[in-house]
């Protein structure tokens, strides 16, 4: 396929433009600066010029291609001290926009469009400490980030497009990188101690970087319409177990931070410090074939390339 690929330089995306172009895709990515498109073309993709607010670049991506993964999300925004983003709200809304768009774009050609949520999203209307799967989608009247772009791409799979939702668990990593992990990390330095909330039972689930690159390209080859997908390696890591490793890493106390703290000790990772997010990616292995084979989380960070 001719595969349009937004965020195609991101984490994520610069391990999918090869998983593509080695399994005989044809990738051209989004580029907003001259950097990006040196990095797609170095890569082996063609360049697109564009933004995820430039709909009419969006526009004529996909419908000159015979699909899209749509990886890109503006992360523009900066938290204050109270962990408050400053324009949030207008990511958001900047990827629901870039969604409709790519997905009217595609409407009734029964092409493929792949969009990129999170495993974090089911904590919005599940239970905390439900295992999470596939299966659970929100209802129209749910609120939370990224949940509109959910209900927009299910719902374009009724217009004649084979879309499906990849939800990204919260630690995607490799040896140098690890989502939310990575934060903690700096979080460590910054405090001379490695904290986790409460207890440290509540988990977080991860996933290889080049696992979820493969899960990508299958979704995008062959999910059925209306498909949810969890990017899920493991189903939960407990924060506790995360926070040990830290510590032991950097030499430094592990310590038990209160609910009460976590907004003040995590800033703006303090909501999700506490959260329950077990997450089952049965469904997706079994639709796709997809086995995750790359190291866990915990062997990445044992592995030392953070520190």
């Amino acid at each position: 396929m001719r595969v349009f690929v937004t965020g195609a330089t991101g984490v994520i995306g610069s391990a999918v433009v090869p998983e593509l172009i080695e399994a005989g895709h044809q990738v051209f990515g989004l580029a907003r600066s001259d950097a990006t498109a040196a990095s797609l073309a170095a890569a082996g993709a063609q360049v697109h010029r564009g933004s995820l607010d430039d709909l009419d670049s969006l526009r004529s991506a996909a419908a000159a291609s015979d699909g899209v993964i749509h990886l890109a999300f503006v992360h523009d925004f900066v938290a204050d001290h109270k962990g408050i983003f400053s324009d949030y709200e207008g990511a958001v809304r900047t990827d629901l926009h870039a969604v409709q768009t790519i997905g009217a774009a595609l409407e009734g050609s029964g092409k493929p469009l792949v969009i990129t949520s999170g495993t974090l999203m089911l904590t919005f209307f599940l239970p905390q400490g439900c295992l999470g799967t596939e299966k659970d989608v929100a209802d129209a009247g749910a609120v939370a980030p990224r949940l509109a772009s959910e209900n927009v791409a299910l719902a374009l799979s009724q217009r004649g497009v084979r879309s499906s939702i990849v939800r990204l668990a919260p630690s995607v990593h490799d040896k140098r990188r690890g989502g939310f992990t990575e934060i903690l990390i700096a979080i460590a330095r910054e405090k001379g101690v490695s904290g986790y909330v409460g207890d440290g039972s509540n988990r977080w689930p991860a996933v290889h970087r080049l696992d979820a690159a493969r899960l990508f390209r299958l979704a995008l080859e062959k999910a059925p319409a209306g498909s949810v997908l969890h990017g899920v390696g493991e189903e939960g890591v407990p924060t506790r177990t995360i926070a040990e490793v830290i510590g032991r890493h950097l030499d430094l106390p592990v310590v038990s931070i209160s609910p009460e703290d976590a907004g003040k000790h995590f800033r703006w990772l303090g909501p999700f410090s506490s959260v329950d997010n077990p997450t089952s990616s049965a469904l997706t292995r079994e639709l796709l074939g997809w086995q995750p084979v790359h190291p866990t989380l915990i062997q990445d960070l044992e592995d030392g390339h953070f520190f």
